[in-house]
């Protein structure tokens, strides 16, 4: 009897844990659909008399490129940045806007592509290892060594942290990729690479 239950508790733990994320897949197609795609089409009906399938995404889809343009002139930046002093002037507002900023900054690292390599370096304390992202290089004009300048993030926010400079023999390989080694500092280590591939010093 206690097998029985112990099956059926971890083969219910399991399926729980494979909805979670279909569930999520079907909330966002059905935000995209109902809350966008039909409020939009509702619209166009009431001036043209006609309904048209994936309009509203469509307009959605012109509007965040057109968006996009915007915020990348100096007009739009200006606006952006004072519309962003502004929410930092209303409590409840500004910290909203503040998690959102946060958030499009962590997905807007991956496309700058400043991360040259995901690395493992000593980092406050000897023997203790932390995530780090290679950036490049720096040459001391005295002593003719090489640094790498390495950025290591503040979980879970990977768009703070702390830019250190070591030696090319004082870092780690672990055989990650970036995006793993981001995935595991958003996920403050829940997610991310389950073994160490490659963990060597690069002389």
């Amino acid at each position: 009897m206690k097998n029985i239950v112990s099956h059926l508790r971890n083969y219910f733990l399991r399926g729980t844990l494979a909805f979670i994320p279909i569930f999520l897949v079907y909330l966002v197609i059905r935000f995209i659909y109902i809350g966008i795609d039909v409020n939009v089409m509702d619209v166009v009906y009431e001036v043209i008399g006609v309904r048209v399938p994936g309009l509203g995404i469509l307009f959605t889809i012109i509007f965040l490129y057109a968006l996009g343009i915007f915020s990348s002139n100096i007009i739009g930046r200006w606006f952006l940045s004072n519309l962003e002093n502004l929410a930092n002037n209303i409590p409840l507002i500004g910290a909203i806007y503040k998690v959102g900023k946060q958030i499009s900054n962590t997905l807007s690292l991956p496309e700058k592509q400043v991360f040259k390599k995901a690395v493992l370096i000593d980092f406050m304390k000897t023997g203790f290892n932390t995530i780090g992202f290679i950036t490049g290089t720096i040459y001391d004009e005295q002593t003719q060594e090489k640094k790498v300048k390495v950025f290591v993030p503040l979980p879970p926010n990977p768009a703070s942290g702390h830019l250190i400079f070591v030696n090319e023999n004082e870092w780690l390989d672990p055989g990650w990729s970036v995006e793993e080694a981001m995935q595991m500092v958003i996920s403050c280590g829940i997610i991310g690479p389950e073994f160490v591939r490659n963990y060597h010093t690069i002389e």
